[in-house]
């Protein structure tokens, strides 16, 4: 019966009842001995004002009727005993609450970065900002409230109305049935309500990640913003965001207010029923006086906590769908599972080989039957117009996605039977989209090789052209970059970006557009920096740079996904093929015989 009963509450995987009691079980255990104490102390309160309705009767009878004074101060230093000892178990209760509330919030927001950052770039390229960014301070803390108000009904309201209903039924168990009747109707009433609010709570938390986004891209985007003067349709854009978060709130206010005047006229019937029935007691059956104040008192008193329970369901409501999106979260497995692959990857030469390869994004063909070898030691040139998949391979090559058919092997070993992380820690990245943390330039480029020492990565610096101007920066290796490296220009963010790679000292290396941000003196230098980087190390370039091209050993040419021609860079110009017509459109003046110049365009 009891397991009839729990898979029909708990059947709707989406259902509020399902998510509240996942949520229950994974915080019970932790903080089992705390939400102990603070039942407790929650008890404590019900039970003092359970005895300060009890009293009531005593107080009628023995002092207004009989006339005791010496039971005057009696009552009257019970009374404060039950106040002071109500006041106290209540601070108890909010502090440990508060604490757990805390500690929850803390622990989701956690488990909810380390289950974003787990996911592929496909989840990330499909993903805001700012609804990542809402994810992971409203639903935590959507989360905290879910159980704040599950606990405190539970304990502090559901406890002071059973001690209450208990004064009541000891008192009059007829009257206690007629103050029962607003029962069926207030259920009724709520139960409507909670659907409303669900729908209201789910178009909020949309349009609230709406606000974060066109924020972070002003913010992040500030300088292009003021160069077109994008502001006034930036500033309309948040106040149509704004205006409809403004205006969903308005309604789940409406929404959470119509319990008020549903309790409060119920509540009014009950209570004039029973004065209608108590003052008959009372008058014509000589029933006793004390008691029909007793309960009237205990009546008075369990009203508020009995609305709050009514409420539950609706304030719940709001609450439940942010706790739904973190599961959301949570419980996504990513399409390019990062944790598959537990064998270490030990690149011995690093051949790497890629045997008909098939990917898309979504529906977007980016590589089909892809086929090509970079040899050991050796560099291998991509090149080709936009969008011919060549960013694709080095995603891949990283594991960022898996393909979709064939398979890529660094010295025929399959990557989806490597570690992601032993895979990613023998690969060293230089990409034209230079990224540093705000960090101090010297943990920026130590990120390379943690644990590195200060010796090392001042000759990483100094081999990657960035030993002088780190030097003139206001606190040298110490000085922090800012968000993104905000502090430093173009060229010495790609600068720190190349030292990082350096040490990093990785058989296999990829650059992508390297020395895209150098000044020629600079890029000279780089050049021959990373000249000897190369040396030994298997290194796959994009660029379109005649200093990369020319001194690659093959130049592989892409188009649609495919290779459509591979070879040295003298070979390709006799070909006359699409790597010759790349080079004639970049240089108008092409001389396929002497020019000294070519080279293959890229802009992928």
């Amino acid at each position: 019966m009891l397991k009839r009963l729990d898979t029909w509450l708990f059947s709707d995987v989406d259902g509020a009842l399902f998510v509240l009691r996942r949520l229950l079980s994974e915080n019970a255990r932790a903080y089992a001995g705390r939400y102990a104490l603070a039942f407790a102390m929650m008890a404590i309160v019900a039970a003092c004002t359970a005895a300060s309705a009890w009293i009531m009767k005593d107080m009628i009878n023995q002092v207004f009727l009989e006339r005791d004074g010496r039971m005057v101060w009696v009552i009257a230093g019970f009374v404060l005993a039950i106040f002071t000892v109500k006041g106290a178990a209540a601070y108890g209760q909010l502090v440990i609450l508060g604490q757990i509330g805390n500690a929850i919030v803390a622990s989701t927001q956690s488990r909810l970065f380390r289950a974003i950052t787990r996911q592929d770039l496909g989840f990330f390229e499909g993903s805001g900002i700012g609804d990542l960014g809402t994810r992971l301070s409203h639903n935590a803390t959507a989360a905290r409230a879910a159980l704040d108000l599950v606990v405190t009904a539970l304990g502090r309201d559901l406890l002071t109305v059973i001690a209450l209903v208990g004064v009541m039924i000891a008192q009059d168990p007829l009257m206690s049935l007629i103050a029962l009747v607003i029962m069926p109707p207030a259920i009724l009433l709520i139960a409507g309500l909670v659907r409303r609010v669900r729908r209201v709570a789910k178009t909020q938390f949309v349009s609230m990640t709406r606000i974060l986004s066109v924020a972070q891209q002003a913010i992040s985007g500030i300088r292009v913003v003021k160069a077109f003067a994008v502001e006034e349709r930036l500033r309309q854009e948040m106040d149509v965001a704004v205006a409809d978060v403004e205006k969903q709130a308005n309604k789940m206010t409406r929404l959470s207010a119509r319990t008020s005047p549903v309790m409060e006229t119920l509540g009014g019937i009950a209570i004039a029923l029973v004065i209608l029935y108590g003052g008959y007691a009372v008058i014509e059956l000589g029933s006793d006086p004390g008691g029909f104040f007793a309960f009237i008192t205990a009546l008075l008193l369990a009203y508020d906590p009995a609305r709050r329970l009514a409420r539950l369901n609706v304030n719940l409501s709001g609450h439940i769908v942010g706790v739904r999106l973190m599961y959301e979260i949570l419980d996504r497995v990513p399409a390019s599972n990062e944790e598959e692959g537990t064998h270490a990857l030990t690149i011995s030469d690093g051949h790497v080989r890629f045997e008909n390869v098939d990917f898309r994004y979504g529906d977007a063909p980016a590589l089909n039957g892809l086929e090509f070898e970079a040899r050991p030691g050796e560099v291998t040139a991509l090149v080709g117009p936009s969008g011919a998949g060549k960013s694709t391979v080095f995603a891949l090559l990283e594991r960022f996605y898996d393909p979709l058919s064939g398979r890529i092997t660094i010295d025929g070993q399959d990557l989806r039977e490597a570690s992601v992380a032993g895979l990613r820690s023998q690969i060293a990245l230089v990409s034209q989209d230079t990224f540093l943390f705000d960090l101090t330039v010297r943990e920026n480029i130590a990120i390379g090789r943690p644990g590195a020492s200060e010796a090392e990565i001042r000759e990483a610096a100094r081999q990657a052209n960035a030993d002088g101007f780190i030097e003139e920066l206001e606190a040298g290796y110490d000085t922090r970059v800012g968000e993104g490296g905000s502090r430093l220009s173009g060229g010495q963010r790609q600068r720190v970006a190349i030292a990082r790679a350096i040490l990093r000292d990785a058989p296999l290396l990829l650059l992508d557009e390297a020395t895209s941000a150098l000044d020629s003196e600079s890029e000279a230098k780089i050049q021959a920096a990373l000249s000897r980087l190369m040396k030994g190390r298997t290194t796959l370039v994009i660029a379109h740079r005649l200093a990369t091209v020319r001194e690659a050993a093959q130049i592989i040419v892409m188009d649609k996904g495919r290779v459509l021609e591979a070879g040295p860079h003298a070979a390709l110009l006799a070909k006359g093929g699409l790597y010759k017509r790349l080079c004639d459109l970049q240089f108008a003046d092409f001389d396929a015989e002497d020019a000294a110049n070519p080279a293959a365009a890229d802009t992928d």
